[in-house]
């Protein structure tokens, strides 16, 4: 399929979800409390089949129901996206028993899932993990703790990143966590419920819950492993090149919803003898706006189809399109808010909304200059690394 170009069928689609989005979610989004969990509006994304869609989906398709529901509600967007990835993991690499207790749960929105890789010491660098899993007979202790981490200290059940070898070394600091310490790490599938597992809320500038773990000797056994032991980081990358095109298809949906609402006020507000779209020089924003978000939407898309068609250039794709999306929404908010001016700020208005969601999504699950620093390491690659060395002792 032409990543320029959405068929019939899906285009029909977003415009039923962005519906959805505001006639059946916005409501129960707007009565949580902020800061929290919001467990009606996760049980009403299972009751719409949307977590079902959501888990049996390609990329593509998870870029697009992000993208349509985030221009009607983002609530309900990021509670969606939450689910997916603190799940993937066990849909990627869980036991039969693991998926059978916990998968129907999760899409039904009975269940609230976490992604528990960060920490105080390991946020971009997420090769430098320091939650310990110390042996223990026939299973593990785990030992440290977790912070950033969204849905907790709320959610039911968290995927755990934690160094099972501890012989493995330290991060070559690379920004991206694919150095020496990204081996020995182990994943690890956890209820919240375990022995001294335990949690606090962050109170923060996010469009999310966001809270710390502290590990206190937490038992996990052979039973709770996702994948294999020591290449837990590969679950925790396979999971992120999924996810990352989808926070691109977020901000696309944040982009487009200032637009519109740009779009709208400058075309009725009066000022100067006429309509601010008179205005050259609103005109021409409204242009680089729109120019903007759709080359970010395109970037996104092609992204996803990579993912799923198997290019072997996805990581690349998939960190252009987070960067690309998440720093243009960021551009399209801010102009959309000046070109409304102070009733943009206050408190309610859609912008004021979305002015403090959209700040977020350009620090987790990869910073943008941890993006950068992923490009530049594909372009690269192994074979012009040693290419320029070649190069310079022929000097």
């Amino acid at each position: 399929m032409p990543v320029f170009s959405l068929d019939p069928v899906q285009t029909d689609w977003c415009a039923r979800l962005r519906a959805l989005a505001v006639e059946r979610l916005r409501p129960i989004a707007e009565k949580g409390e902020p800061g929290a969990v919001n467990r009606p509006l996760i049980a009403a994304l299972g009751e719409l089949g949307l977590l079902e869609r959501l888990f049996g989906s390609g990329a593509l398709e998870l870029c697009l129901l992000r993208e349509s529901l985030a221009q009607g509600c983002t609530e309900a967007e990021t509670a969606l996206a939450l689910q997916g990835l603190g799940a993937y993991p066990l849909v990627l690499a869980g036991t039969g028993g693991q998926r059978a207790r916990w998968l129907p749960e999760v899409r039904a929105g009975r269940a609230v899932a976490a992604f528990a890789l960060s920490e105080p010491g390991a946020g971009s660098d997420a090769g430098a993990l320091a939650l310990r899993a110390v042996p223990d007979g026939e299973g593990w202790l785990l030992t440290g703790e977790k912070r950033w981490i969204s849905n907790a200290p709320e959610a039911d059940f968290y995927t755990v990143f934690a160094r099972t070898d501890t012989g493995a070394g330290t991060s070559t600091g690379s920004g991206t966590g694919a150095g020496t310490g990204a081996r020995g790490v182990t994943a690890f599938l956890v209820p919240a419920d375990r022995p001294g597992l335990t949690g606090t809320p962050i109170e923060m500038l996010s469009p999310h819950p966001i809270g710390a773990l502290a590990f206190d000797a937490v038992p996990v056994t052979g039973d709770d492993v996702l994948g294999e032991v020591d290449h837990g980081f590969r679950v925790a990358m396979s999971t992120l090149n999924l996810f990352r095109p989808s926070v691109g298809a977020f901000a696309v949906g944040m982009a487009q919803a200032a637009l519109d609402a740009a779009l709208e006020h400058t075309a009725e507000r009066r000022a100067f003898g006429g309509p601010l779209s008179r205005l050259q020089s609103v005109a021409h924003q409204i242009a680089e706006m729109a120019t903007r978000t759709e080359a970010a939407r395109l970037l996104v898309y092609a992204a996803a189809t990579a993912y799923d068609t198997g290019a072997p250039d996805v990581p690349r794709r998939s960190a252009m399109a987070k960067l690309f999306a998440t720093e243009t929404a960021q551009y399209v908010v801010d102009a959309a808010v000046q070109l409304h001016g102070a009733r943009a700020l206050q408190r309610g208005h859609p912008l004021e909304h979305l002015y403090r969601e959209v700040r977020a999504p350009r620090i987790y699950e990869g910073a943008t200059e941890v993006q950068r620093t992923i490009i530049a390491r594909e372009l690269y690659g192994p074979s012009r690394g040693e290419r320029g060395r070649e190069r310079g002792r022929d000097r």
